[in-house]
């Protein structure tokens, strides 16, 4: 049975460790939670230790910006496991090609692009039209607020290409404020279904795990067998993800699935027993918002 909590606090002195997911959990796409960002430090002044694992298609640096820009203080937080660090790492090894045909928003997604200096011997990358692909490269969809149907010509002449698409972030949905955004797990999801292949890296897939524990073991203070619990608003990515790894969730009702949930301040107990069993999944805790 899912514990209900009331604040972090009550529980946060069992583990050693948190992998906080950050859009719903600590902003909103535009702005901090204030509350959110007040618990992480205690939490970190009581010498817990916070890896934001996101399903950001950007570097962890740029990452960095972006959050300090909403007002998320580099004292909330001691390191950053991106997807888009785990997609790049893959695409410079060559698994989708040399030549890639590009999904997403320019300048916003340049940075996917970035040299990165721990492959050894990159894949020396070029974007190029469709017609002259290897593989696809998908950051999203060109317009997030669009019918994902205007990508079905180009999906399935890249099906029929035999195109493998790498997708830099599984999520589904985000909000941006008040405004519900396709992402790159929506069209991965789209070209799967029409019979393409989909390559994943974050968050329920293990490679952003394994980024964000090499991320935490080269902390000075990393402890050798952390305790770790999961914390995010995405049933499919945060709370999966963390069943996956044998880890704990702490399940953030009041963001994606905040009707289904019934959350006003706190989730329904009833509607959460309701929609976990409809998603088919379980998660240790459960609160309204990360406070």
């Amino acid at each position: 049975m899912t514990r209900i909590i009331t604040n972090f606090s009550e529980i946060s002195g069992q583990y050693d460790v948190a992998f906080v997911d950050l859009w719903g959990c600590m902003h909103d796409g535009v702005r901090a939670l204030p509350d959110a960002v007040a618990a992480m430090q205690t939490y970190r002044s009581q010498g817990g230790i916070v890896i934001l694992v996101t399903n950001s298609p950007r570097p962890w640096d740029s990452v960095a910006h972006q959050i300090a820009d909403f007002g998320i203080p580099e004292d909330a937080w001691d390191a950053i496991a991106t997807s888009g660090d785990s997609a790049r790492a893959a695409m410079y090894r060559g698994i989708v090609g040399e030549k890639v045909w590009f999904m997403g928003e320019s300048p916003r997604d340049d940075d996917f692009f970035k040299p990165l200096k721990v492959i050894e011997n990159p894949v020396p990358i070029q974007k190029v039209p469709l017609e002259q692909a290897e593989g696809i490269v998908c950051c999203g969809p060109s317009d997030p607020e669009a019918d994902l149907d205007v990508h079905r010509p180009e999906l399935l002449y890249a099906k029929q290409k035999g195109l493998k698409l790498l997708c830099a972030n599984p999520d589904i949905v985000v909000d941006r404020g008040d405004v519900r955004e396709w992402c790159a797990g929506a069209v991965a999801q789209l070209y799967t279904e029409m019979g393409g292949e989909s390559l994943y890296f974050g968050k329920p897939h293990p490679p952003i795990y394994d980024l964000a524990r090499r991320r935490l073991a080269a902390l000075s203070n990393a402890p050798s067998d952390p305790r770790i619990i999961a914390i995010g608003d995405g049933i499919k990515t945060d709370v999966q993800g963390a069943l996956q790894e044998d880890i704990d969730a702490l399940f953030i009702t009041g963001g994606l699935a905040a009707e289904e949930t019934q959350t006003n301040g706190q989730p329904d107990a009833d509607a959460l027993d309701r929609y976990l069993q409809f998603e088919q999944m379980a998660t240790t805790y459960a609160i309204g918002h990360l406070r």
